[in-house]
């Protein structure tokens, strides 16, 4: 009966997205939806899943780019795969990618499906589409509002486990990496120390609690934030010696890097996306996808993730980073983007409260977590801190960095451009960065055309 009814809802949902398709309306993504709304575990009964071809990738950050890339590498491949691309990794998005890739009786019509999925969503997930393989980007601080402390979703992600599991972590993340504790089989990557690697010598610093016996982890060195060689200062727990996928030989300006004997030529590199391209290399390896396929598919991809772009505005260069406003690698990211440019510059920053639901997500941890102080030492005309919330904060936290004070302009002011920008025609520089959370970034996309068809 409830298989019936599975059929009867799948109907309903696919002639819905027909009918979209039809009158050229968005709102395929509402199938999911609406197919889970009827019936809560509508995943559940698609046929023909190969579920030691199921690949979820969840994690705090990377999980869309990591997704994407090994989407696009699998395919390069010549492997039928889908993906969940539009970025919906909740149960209504995995419900939306398999109504689209499955005839009108749910039988599955591709090879492999490689899952983004939602760190809080992933245990009632599993329960439906039990996959066999589970790539862990890291586990970090990350939409307290939301998941609190990163322990509350190490506990959701042990509760999921099950011993037939295969688990990807990096070997030098130490909380995501102790879970290797709850399956039977784990392959780990890795990147070895480089020139971008560094350590903390600072008032703000702090570490983490080993996730196995609660005393200090201690790092010698962190390739990004809280993520690099570690061991704990009571146990034996510490980053392993030899992972099953270890990059090294990183050259930034030359965009390769290698693994074992062959050497990748990548479009986007730095920390964070290597990272993501060893976690790739392993999934691939476990399917025995080899290098030439690999590197085919990391030469040709384009993230569609990206967050960067570039508008010419007064004379000026905008360099517009857009970075998920909750956590302090993406912004650590955005500002490692700005020190690679040794030019001199100007820095717009502009943070917001977040108002996914009431009380509204003002907390700044993150802005400590980075590292503001090599920003400061990079040839910085102006400092330009905006919002009605944060901006005071923005600019204390420059100033404890180094910043020269008399640099720092605040606007306590989100919508008000031409204010916020009011000083960009004095600057001697024309090298300008903007690092936003994703709220403004319609305004101020819209804000940058206008003015580039006005001059």
């Amino acid at each position: 009966m409830r298989k019936l009814y599975f059929i009867f809802v799948l109907w309903g949902v696919k002639f819905g997205q027909l009918l979209c398709k039809i009158f050229k309306q968005g709102g395929s993504m509402i199938s999911g939806k609406v197919a889970v709304m009827f019936q809560k575990n509508f995943v559940k009964y698609f046929t023909n899943i190969d579920y030691d071809k199921v690949i979820f990738v969840t994690g705090t950050n990377g999980k869309s780019t990591t997704t994407n890339l090994i989407y696009h590498t699998l395919k390069s491949a010549g492997k039928k795969v889908c993906t969940n691309g539009e970025g919906a990794n909740m149960m209504s998005g995995v419900a939306t990618t398999l109504i689209k890739n499955s005839n009108v009786f749910g039988r599955f019509n591709k090879e492999f499906l490689v899952l983004e999925v939602d760190e809080r969503s992933l245990r009632n997930i599993f329960k439906v589409l039990p996959a066999k393989n589970l790539c862990i980007s890291n586990l970090q601080k990350d939409q307290v509002q939301r998941n609190g402390d990163p322990d509350f979703i190490y506990q959701m992600f042990k509760n999921s486990l099950n011993k037939d599991v295969t688990l990807f972590v990096n070997n030098e993340e130490p909380r995501s990496r102790s879970l290797e504790d709850y399956v039977d089989k784990t392959i780990y990557f890795s990147i070895e120390k480089n020139i971008k690697s560094f350590v903390k010598n600072d008032f703000y610093d702090v570490t983490m609690p080993c996730p196995k016996c609660s005393h200090k982890i201690e790092y010698e060195y962190y390739n990004i934030e809280n993520i690099g060689k570690f061991k704990c200062s009571n146990c034996n727990y510490k980053s392993l010696k030899k992972s099953n996928v270890n990059i090294k030989d990183i050259d930034y300006d030359n965009y390769t890097f290698k693994c074992g004997k062959d050497t990748y030529k990548v479009n986007y590199i730095n920390p964070f996306y290597i990272y993501n391209y060893a976690l790739t290399i392993a999934v691939c390896k476990k399917f025995n996808i080899g290098y030439e396929d690999i590197q085919k598919g990391f030469e040709t991809f384009v993230n569609p993730a990206n967050r960067r772009e570039v508008y010419k505005y007064h004379g000026k260069t905008i360099h517009y980073l857009r970075i998920k406003q909750e956590n302090p690698e993406t912004l650590q990211n955005a500002l490692d983007t700005v020190l690679r440019d040794k030019k001199s510059k100007a820095i717009w920053m502009g943070l917001y409260e977040i108002k996914d639901f009431k009380p509204a997500y003002t907390n700044t941890f993150y802005f400590f977590d980075c590292n503001f102080k090599d920003v400061v030492k990079s040839n910085v005309e102006k400092y330009v801190c905006f919002s009605k919330t944060v901006c005071y904060d923005t600019a204390n936290r420059m100033i404890y960095a180094g910043a020269d004070e008399k640099k720092i302009k605040v606007y306590d002011v989100e919508d008000d451009f031409d204010i916020i920008f009011e000083d960009l025609d004095k600057l001697k520089t024309d090298n300008i960065y903007l690092i936003t959370g994703m709220k403004p970034y319609k305004k101020l996309k819209t804000f940058f055309e206008k003015g580039d068809k006005n001059e």
